[in-house]
């Protein structure tokens, strides 16, 4: 199947994008594995023709956002994000009348429509550094994680209007969870991502986006880690730090929707050419300005 895989991409002159969140095997087939935004940023550097994403679908929405010249599938067209579809354009343009004068800033796990009615996105890394740069007195309406927002404003002086968004999977790390752990392994550093509710992220060391979380790993002389996120990432962690512990803060912390993704699903993708991902030219105008006013930033 692998054979079969690495044969047709080069006949479809396609690259293969994976989330840390995927499946091991998925992983280990991809041409770049790692975040949302980095991995659509890499793909349209690449004079490929077809970009295999395996995420979910906003995350493929950002692939075509950024390369419109290429084709984008997405080898599970039910592979969504929860916490994404906690929002719409139609709701959104609803709170901004409650607030007028006041920016939107969105997590870039949103949909294109949700991005194109923003000022600006960000991501878990530097949503702080965003919300910082924005100027004016009012205060920021930020959508859609509520977790994520709190804990930007924790680290801002910035009033943040929040939309009661949240990812499921992340709901189910408990601060429980950390303590037990804690006792447990007493050297172990505390990695967290910031979609965790806020008195998760007080237990830990560092609450960091998964790129964060590989990068201090490789960066830290801890030999132990609990790390607070979807469990897929540990594949990753574990093939390049051989020689440290990773000890998961939930097991149950796994995302049905990046699961959906498999090797099989991968070849099927290439074969029938689908699920093709597109993103309106009227959209993809509005929803651009707010990534690129972001990096212009960042």
């Amino acid at each position: 199947m692998i054979e079969k895989i690495i044969e047709l991409k080069k006949e479809r002159k396609a690259v293969i994008l994976a989330h840390n969140y995927q499946r091991g095997e998925v992983q280990d087939i991809a041409d770049f594995v790692g975040d949302s935004l980095g991995l659509s940023q890499q793909a349209a550097k690449t004079d490929a023709k077809v970009i295999v994403f395996c995420g979910v679908h906003f995350m493929a929405e950002t692939a075509a956002m950024l390369s419109p010249d290429k084709i984008v599938l997405l080898p599970d067209q039910n592979a969504g994000c929860p916490m994404a579809d906690m929002i719409n354009a139609e709701q959104l343009r609803a709170e901004k009348k409650k607030h007028p004068g006041s920016p939107v800033v969105c997590y870039v796990n949103s949909t294109a429509e949700v991005k194109a009615e923003c000022d600006m996105c960000c991501t878990s890394s530097n949503s702080i550094r965003v919300v910082e740069r924005l100027g004016g007195e009012r205060p920021i309406i930020f959508i859609p994680d509520q977790y994520l927002g709190a804990y930007t404003a924790s680290k801002t002086n910035k009033k943040l209007i929040l939309w009661p968004g949240y990812c499921p999977t992340h709901m189910k790390i408990g601060v429980d969870d950390i303590i037990n752990l804690k006792k447990k392994h007493p050297y172990a550093e505390v990695l967290v991502h910031p979609e965790c509710r806020p008195e998760v992220i007080a237990q830990a060391d560092y609450a960091l986006s998964t790129d964060g979380i590989i990068k201090r790993v490789h960066q830290s002389l801890s030999k132990e880690f609990i790390i607070g996120t979807e469990l897929g990432i540990i594949h990753r962690l574990k093939k390049e730090n051989p020689e440290k512990i990773f000890i998961p803060a939930s097991q149950q912390a796994i995302c049905p929707n990046m699961k959906a993704i498999t090797l099989e699903k991968v070849l099927w993708s290439l074969e029938g050419m689908e699920y093709h991902v597109t993103v309106p030219p009227e959209i993809r105008e509005k929803a651009v300005k707010a990534v690129n006013r972001m990096l212009e930033i960042v």
